[in-house]
């Protein structure tokens, strides 16, 4: 499977650069795709084996939407596959259905981007289809053979039918109807019989409750009128999300695994429960001898079993590993994680758990030199493999599954290789490590409303004629009215996320921005101990941009940040600082006249970008390590109770209206421990990864 896959990339990577481009409302003749003239309406009513389909489109009313330009997938179930739905359905034929049936039917097999199978690589689709739900992708063989896509672990595109390309789309032919499962994450995890210890543990901790929410009914998007506003040198435009939704994300042990490895026999919950005291009694000695430690309280917040099932489950919903690290893109010179050097470094991200006041670090291996036991490009929780360290994690296994259901309307699971859990080990040793978040990140409510990649990220839209259509060609910025992000509030200003650019200075793409006479106020992700952290701001510097007081804990630290100077500036190390947005220049440098500048630039507040991270065009790869205006400042140093929550307040100091309304930019945060900035012998230095 895994070399099917690897088959698919290579085609696509060769494709890609003009694939990607190929997302505009316009046919354009100069993509990879062949088209004939027809859009995916007329595809549908020309061919009589869709007939009954297409008759459920036309039911739902969504022909219309299907003759007009744009950029659809339609997964096209024959009519032998629809039969088969109605008859598992009690059905005798389309007209039995109701026009909501249809709507769901039709609106399940429509997504409003072009996807070939060679773009499939992943283990869902990169976009949701019409009812916002994505779709599973898996790679197979079918009767003859030969390798094909799978949906849902059931539905295959046909091989000598994919592919086939209309003036407004991809066709995709499948072999069946896919159905979504409208039931709550834990009702699939119940229905599942290969994980009824893990089930029956969640269910005698007293969390299902917490996990029913699926989204805010009081979210009314249409009260918001659109932001306009200029970041930079670009004129753009944001809207508010069209949906506030809940979800979460579940890494289940099977049973088999407790049982091979543990010796905890299926459905024996007080066992699983004594793994859990083993496991939590070190980290939280304080609550062995409380009333809620005993195995008779199972649900008090101090249980040693109710914190062994929150760590396993996430605050957002991600439907597929691809979502669990940083976007893979495949456009021109990058093949991978966007903004990666994968060379160096492994694409990490952080996700807060339903433990209070802790994460779980996710990473993609790809860095030969440190694979162990690892399989290349896989992820792994919690995992630090290194020079000094040999801690594997726990492998996350993507496979789609045909006789369980994984996804539902407010979660997923993944199946992991062993338990996962906040150890002694990974808090003092994993995750005693720099921790870089992107902003978005930072705020769960991205991912969990399908917000971080919105969009083209190789196509600009115009500078001075934002296209404010309901559907902009390229893509949407968002605004966030106060109340939408938990733990934020602010007073006087708009938050603005713009959407991913290949060509941006912003790590990942994406950026953040705070515009007007801004006090916002947010909540930072928690350390894994407590103790002495230093915590920097990842940003780019220009001329519109404006000045800052940071605040943590209320309490003002050091002299304003002001955006618009650059490491070559006199507050800095002036001309001393040599661009190269090759990083040759930087990587000549000697060890020891790198250790000597970054000791410099300590004792004034900042740090270089570093050294991994880059943004491309499709010809060539500019890291932020050689730009004077990409770089880290300290916002401050100090005592941080990991027991507690603690909130960064950033302040408005410009002079009046500075650049474009003081605009404020945030790309990424870094939460770093004494362990690894307190460097201070000569010719020491923090990595510069």
């Amino acid at each position: 499977m895994r070399l099917i896959r690897y088959i698919y990339m290579i085609g696509f990577s060769i494709l890609a650069s003009v694939s990607l481009t190929s997302c505009s409302d316009e046919p354009d003749g100069e993509n990879f795709y062949t088209f004939t003239g027809e859009m995916a309406s007329d595809y549908l009513k020309n061919r009589s084996q869709y007939s009954q389909f297409t008759a459920i489109v036309e039911r739902a009313g969504l022909m219309d939407l299907l003759s007009t330009y744009g950029k659809y997938t339609c997964f096209v179930p024959n009519d032998s596959a629809v039969t088969a739905y109605l008859s598992r359905h009690g059905k005798n034929s389309v007209s039995d259905l109701s026009r909501e049936d249809c709507d769901t039917i039709a609106r399940t097999h429509l997504v409003a981007n072009m996807y070939s199978t060679m773009e499939m690589t992943q283990d869902r689709l990169a976009t949701a289809n019409m009812l916002g739900r994505y779709i599973a992708t898996s790679s197979g063989f079918d009767a003859d053979g030969n390798a094909v896509v799978i949906l849902e672990g059931i539905a295959q595109i046909y091989n000598t039918l994919k592919d086939d390309s209309v003036e407004n789309g991809i066709m995709q032919p499948v072999n069946m109807v896919i159905e979504k499962s409208n039931s709550y994450v834990t009702d699939v995890l119940r229905d599942n019989p290969k994980i009824s210890t893990y089930y029956q543990a969640l269910v005698a901790t007293g969390m299902l409750e917490e996990l029913a929410l699926v989204d805010d009914p009081t979210w009314d998007p249409k009260s918001h009128i659109k932001y306009y506003y200029k970041s930079h040198t670009w004129s753009e435009v944001a809207w508010v999300p069209d949906t506030k939704k809940y979800g979460f994300t579940f890494f289940v042990v099977p049973d088999d695994v407790l049982t091979q490895k543990y010796g905890i026999a299926k459905g024996d919950v007080r066992a699983l429960y004594e793994k859990a005291c083993e496991l939590y009694d070190p980290v939280y000695p304080q609550d062995v001898n409380a009333p809620g430690h005993s195995f008779e309280n199972l649900s008090d917040s101090v249980n040693p079993l109710r914190r062994f099932i929150q760590y396993h489950i996430l605050n957002k919903y991600v439907a597929g590993t691809a979502d669990l690290t940083p976007m893979e893109v495949n456009i021109g010179v990058v093949n991978g994680a966007f903004g990666f050097d994968e060379s160096l470094i492994n694409p990490v991200d952080w996700h807060y758990t339903l433990l209070p006041h802790t994460m779980m670090k996710v990473e993609q291996l790809t860095v030969s030199d440190y694979a162990g036991h690892g399989i290349m490009r896989e992820r792994y929780i919690n995992r630090r493999y290194d020079k000094t360290y040999n801690i594997e994690g726990q492998h996350i296994d993507a496979t789609v599954e045909t006789d369980n259901i994984h996804d539902a309307i407010n979660g997923h699971y993944f199946y992991v290789d062993d338990i996962v859990a906040f150890t002694d080990q990974v808090k003092n040793i994993v995750q005693n490590d720099r921790i870089r978040m992107d902003f978005s990140s930072v705020f769960p409510e991205v991912v969990c409303n399908g917000l971080r990649y919105e969009g083209n990220p190789t196509q600009d839209d115009s500078n001075d004629t934002p296209d404010d259509s309901s559907t902009p060609k390229n893509g949407r910025n968002y605004y966030f009215p106060m109340g939408y992000l938990d733990g934020v509030s602010f007073t006087n200003c708009s938050v603005v996320l713009r959407r991913p650019h290949i060509n941006f200075w912003s790590w990942q793409g994406d950026e953040w921005n705070l515009f007007g006479d801004y006090d916002f106020t947010f909540r930072i992700p928690p350390v894994p101990y407590s103790g002495d952290w230093q915590i920097r701001l990842g940003f780019c510097a220009l001329e519109t941009r404006g000045v800052m007081q940071v605040y943590f804990d209320g309490v003002p630290q050091g002299i304003p940040l002001d955006m618009t100077k650059f490491l070559n500036s006199d507050l800095y190390i002036g001309d001393r600082f040599e661009t190269d947005e090759t990083a040759a220049k930087y990587d000549a440098m000697s060890d020891e006249d790198k250790a000597q500048e970054q000791k410099l630039l300590k004792n004034l507040g900042a740090y270089r970008a570093p050294r991994s991270i880059f943004h491309f065009s499709t010809s060539a790869k500019y890291y932020f390590v050689g730009n004077e205006r990409t770089y880290r400042r300290i916002l401050c140093q100090t005592y941080i109770d990991a027991t507690k929550d603690h909130y960064l307040r950033f302040r408005v100091a410009s002079d009046g209206k500075q650049g474009n309304n003081n605009e404020f930019m945030l790309d990424y945060l870094e939460l770093v421990p004494k362990s690894v900035y307190g460097v201070d012998g000569d010719g020491d230095m923090e990595d510069d990864l």
